[in-house]
């Protein structure tokens, strides 16, 4: 088999992002990815190239508000954080998760 690959399956990012933020409040992205790479003890990776253009789609539907801020380190970067209506998608998600996680753990137990 092939190398290992540990891609985020296709619709679980914004549901990631989302968790991320209403968890931990205000974070640049690179701290958004970082998170999601421990906590899932490096099992999940998020790319940048990835990573930003859902974050400027979840912007454009008003999930996240962004504004520029200083990181850490002294960097210039934008500050994502979760707004009222990325808190209802955020449990439009994880409804959606729960369905689809219930609907393969069914077909893999089928015998």
């Amino acid at each position: 088999m092939g190398a290992k690959k540990n891609d985020i399956l296709q619709g679980t990012l914004a549901l990631l992002v989302l968790k991320t933020l209403a968890s931990h409040g205000q974070m640049h992205g690179y701290a958004i990815t970082e998170h999601i790479q421990h906590v899932s003890a490096r099992l999940l990776r998020v790319e940048e190239g990835s990573l930003y253009p859902a974050l400027h789609r979840m912007e454009q539907a008003g999930w996240v508000r962004a504004e520029w801020g200083t990181t850490g380190k002294n960097r210039e970067a934008r500050f994502y954080s979760l707004t009222a209506k990325g808190r209802k998608q955020l449990l439009q998600e994880q409804e959606s998760w729960a369905r689809l996680t219930e609907g393969v753990e069914r077909v893999i137990r089928y015998a």
